[in-house]
């Protein structure tokens, strides 16, 4: 492997930023890969559930897609956990930071708070408050945040919910790892987008 020359990033030349870029580069078309491994770690993670963290995961998705969500949506609720192994305390904000490039903010804004919100259901019995999340009523994404936590998260605990597999929605990681990130189209700032389409719920029961 080709290296730089410099043991000072101040002391690079043009060649040494552009080999740089180029090994960052094939760094970064590796993260769906590095993404999809770390979720798989979840299956060893935290015990005392039913099921486990990853199977969690599984189904929070699969009830995301069956309410009709979109691939930001889905994905986001495949992953929304993934900092359970190295940030325990902060897994939401860690989430929500892998996610930031590549999804709506919308999106970001729900990883990032929804441990807060999830207290609703059960900060009286830890000693936390139920209504933390009420700091934040007057946000735009607040709804969504809601709503996130009641259908698919806090409700992803079923041991006897068929949740679909890791390669059923692999594709849908590889396609918003592998967009450009940052871009104001994906970004979409101020936009809300439909969590639950009645047309797929209607489908899903039927």
């Amino acid at each position: 492997m080709s290296t730089v020359s410099f043991t000072r990033m101040r002391d690079g030349t043009q060649a040494d930023y552009d080999l740089l870029h180029h090994y960052e580069q094939e760094f970064i078309n590796g993260l769906a890969d590095r993404v999809l491994d770390h979720l798989k770690m979840l299956d060893g993670s935290l015990g005392g559930y039913q099921i486990s963290r990853f199977e969690h995961s599984l189904q929070s998705a699969t009830r995301a897609q069956a309410d009709g969500a979109d691939i930001d949506w889905i994905v986001t609720a495949l992953l929304h956990d993934m900092g359970d192994t190295l940030s325990p305390m902060n897994h939401d904000s860690m989430a929500a930071a892998i996610l930031a490039p590549y999804v709506r903010e919308e999106c970001t804004w729900v990883l990032k708070h929804h441990g807060i919100f999830q207290l609703r259901y059960y900060g009286a019995k830890v000693g936390a408050d139920p209504e933390s999340r009420a700091k934040y009523i007057d946000d735009p994404n607040y709804e969504s945040c809601v709503t996130f936590c009641e259908r698919w998260d806090e409700n992803c605990f079923d041991p006897t919910y068929k949740s679909a597999p890791l390669s059923h929605f692999e594709p849908m990681v590889r396609q918003v790892f592998a967009r450009k990130a940052w871009d104001p189209a994906v970004l979409q700032p101020g936009v809300q987008v439909p969590m639950i389409v009645e047309s797929a719920k209607v489908a899903a029961s039927a």
